[in-house]
């Protein structure tokens, strides 16, 4: 069935229903970043494969809203959809709240199923319907009714991760948890968003794409946990340690049920921003709600030493992966096809022959030529391409492993490349490394050092519609909050980095038609002098790949710059080149050579 034919059968269903707006967000019920198959409704009705999006249809028109990181992809997949781009962000493009203004009329009836959008988002949702004299129905799966192959939700078994992994006890986190409630006057904490969950109860499974989650809700009292979600797929092994902790496990949609029957002697603590509107409505109205961010959020951004020390040996892992693919690719390219899925392909092999690899942490970029320019390209068997020399190639990929999570992003010259290439890529090598060698007080946000990684390229007129970087969630999501880089605020401001938060480094640039460039390392925040003006910080480095020489103009880098790299350099040898082969190793030396 064609995209034109699904978006007429949503239309008739509106029509069944009284419906004169109807809203898709992508998400699942949790806000998960990544959704399950079960999940993917708005891909199915609109054939935009992004992850982030929202699409929105009236009785005779369509919308679909996404930010910068895919406004190239959103163009060509809508293609003779009849549905328009909106893109977030940009001058003049109305927000789908204005939009919704606009469209509303007296008596018409706005609707969307509540358990995939935010409370937050739906009350915004409510009050335009309010103001424009309209209604609205949030009990809305339409999904059921038109999606007829719709795929079953995941029944993926959950694993228990061992201290010597989490670095802290089940019991040590409701602890802490417990903690914050007392300090909050709650006797009850409601939990939505998966990652919290699994880090609360050191539990991870595979119900959500690339990221190692089980599907559930959470209530914590003061002496016990109640969690929904499926015993099917826990052992008797895990629900034992589960019940060692006073966790019981309950039906998976019996969440609802539960926190409506509530009564005014509880108090929750819960955050309504990452809470479906649905579960919130549910909620008893006697309940006195603390509408506050998860305290779990800010928890598990901060890693222990367990868990830092266990990223090192992740990285080094897959360094060696990533070192291999390098040296595979430049000694093969023009010799044998390498496509971009083959080339993917052979990456994530090479990651899967180190011990305790578990799959890709995210879905895998690798863009050749002008494909680079789009941020967040997915190759696909209709949009591969064969990579031959004279272009650069991006890959952008990350691994899942018992010792955590990693991200990174490479752009490799293929062959000789031209010197526009090359100048934009040594643009992008200076403003990570910059960002990568800052030292700072103590106190300081993403948001104050943002700009030390841009300032290469608005200097030269450029920028890039992205943030510099994100927070990585150990063995958890790999895009996690509430840390970033990024030069903009958001409705909550970036937090302080504290030691041992786990943060990106990937600046790039990006050229509709002709090429993309981006370069990312993971970088551990440490502490270093402390003195009579405070605690300074810094950065440590976890990821150690070669930035590609070849792709380098040296005369457009500063002396210290070119130190900077020359020492990148000669760690990445030392680490990685006693896992390798001697051609390997040979390959490697010359690769890390410093540069005059």
């Amino acid at each position: 069935m064609s995209v034109l034919d699904r978006i007429e059968r949503l239309r008739n269903v509106m029509e069944q229903q009284k419906i004169d707006c109807y809203i898709i967000p992508t998400d699942d019920y949790h806000h998960s970043e990544y959704v399950g198959d079960y999940f993917k409704f708005r891909e199915y009705i609109t054939g935009f494969t992004g992850s982030a999006g929202t699409a929105v249809f009236t009785k005779d028109k369509a919308g679909l809203w996404t930010d910068g990181r895919y406004f190239i992809q959103a163009e060509a997949q809508l293609k003779g959809s009849g549905i328009t781009l909106y893109k977030s962000g940009e001058s003049d493009v109305p927000t789908i709240e204005e939009f919704l203004k606009s469209e509303l009329k007296e008596g018409d009836v706005l609707g969307f199923d509540g358990r995939t959008v935010t409370y937050a988002q739906g009350k915004r949702y409510c009050h335009i319907a309010d103001e424009n004299g309209a209604s609205l129905k949030y009990r809305l799966d339409f999904a059921q009714n038109i999606w007829k192959e719709r795929p079953e939700m995941s029944m993926e078994s959950v694993f228990s991760l061992a201290d010597e992994y989490t670095g802290e006890k089940i019991e040590s986190k409701l602890e802490r948890i417990r903690e914050v409630m007392k300090e909050n006057g709650c006797n009850a904490h409601v939990l939505s968003s998966l990652d919290d969950i699994a880090w609360l109860l050191n539990i991870r499974g595979n119900d959500i794409a690339y990221c190692p989650l089980v599907l559930s809700y959470a209530i914590v009292y003061n002496n016990s946990v109640e969690l929904f979600a499926d015993i099917r797929k826990f052992s008797d092994d895990i629900i034992n340690l589960l019940a060692e902790n006073q966790v019981k496990i309950y039906p998976y949609e019996d969440i609802y049920r539960k926190v409506s029957e509530m009564t005014s002697e509880d108090k929750l603590l819960l955050d309504s921003s990452i809470m479906n509107y649905s579960l919130y409505q549910a909620i008893s109205k006697e309940t006195v709600i603390v509408d506050k961010q998860n305290p779990e959020i800010l928890m598990k951004s901060v890693k222990n030493e367990t868990q830092a020390e266990n990223l090192r040996k992740a990285h080094l892992k897959d360094a060696v992966a990533h070192t291999k693919f390098m040296y595979w690719l430049k000694k093969n390219i023009g010799r044998v096809e390498i496509t971009e899925l083959s080339a993917s392909a052979r990456l994530e092999g090479l990651r899967a022959e180190q011990e305790h690899f578990l799959g890709p942490s995210f879905d895998p970029i690798s863009a050749y030529g002008e494909h680079g320019a789009i941020v967040h390209y997915s190759a696909d068997e209709k949009s591969n391409v064969p990579l031959k020399e004279g272009k650069l190639f991006m890959t952008d990929t990350g691994g899942h492993y018992l010792e955590g999570s990693t991200d990174i992003t490479r752009t490799v010259a293929l062959g000789e490349v031209g010197n526009i290439e090359k100048e934009h890529f040594t643009l992008v090598a200076r403003a990570m490394l910059r960002l990568a060698n800052t030292v700072f007080l103590y106190g300081c946000s993403g948001a104050n050092l943002d700009c030390i990684a841009r300032e290469v390229f608005w200097k030269e007129g450029l920028n890039f519609n992205h943030g510099t970087g994100h927070g990585v969630g150990y063995l958890l999501n790999i895009h996690e909050g509430p840390i970033n880089f990024r030069w903009k605020e958001g409705d909550r401001p970036a937090p302080t980095l504290e030691e041992n938060m786990v943060i990106t480094d990937e600046p790039g640039i990006y050229i509709e038609g002709s090429h993309g460039i981006r370069l990312e390392n993971e970088l551990l925040v440490r502490k270093t002098v402390k003195n009579e003006y405070g605690q300074f910080m810094n950065f440590e480095i976890l990821t150690y790949v070669p930035i590609d020489l070849d792709a380098i103009l040296p005369e457009k880098m500063s002396t210290e710059e070119k130190e900077m790299l020359n020492h990148y350099h000669k760690q990445v040898y030392e680490k990685v080149s006693p896992y390798l082969s001697e051609e390997e190793r040979i390959w490697l030396k010359e690769y890390t050579r410093a540069v005059k």
